[in-house]
């Protein structure tokens, strides 16, 4: 609305110019009051807090019992893997020497043969 210098607006102006006002402010207070509806109390926001850091709280708890049976597992494979590789090796051993000795008692009594007959 374009007013001549000099000029006052009328009174017929004014009062379109004032519901314009009017009705801007209604529907600013209308948005406010649509984003107003989405808004929580400070009590709703900190019992929702205490909810989630009660649940974070429980994962943590079931977190730290998880590892602790993982690292128990690994442990207990790594003593099985020890006792099989000490039972392999005596294993091995006993094998060894189940061929090795009659190996050499047949050398010796071969060798006490030899040469008990010579003499």
């Amino acid at each position: 609305m374009s007013v001549p210098p000099g000029a006052e607006p009328t009174l017929w102006e004014l009062h379109r110019a004032v519901s314009q006002l009017r009705e801007d402010l209604r529907g600013d207070l209308a948005q406010l009051a649509a984003r107003l509806d989405h808004v929580v109390t400070e009590d709703v926001y900190r019992a929702d807090q205490r909810v989630v850091e009660q649940r974070i709280g429980q994962v943590e708890a079931g977190l730290a019992s998880l590892r602790s049976e993982h690292e128990q597992v690994v442990e207990r494979g790594a003593q099985q893997r020890r006792e099989d590789q000490a039972q392999a090796a005596a294993t091995r051993r006993l094998v060894i020497s189940s061929f090795v000795s009659p190996l050499l008692v047949m050398t010796l009594q071969l060798w006490l043969a030899s040469h008990g007959s010579a003499s």
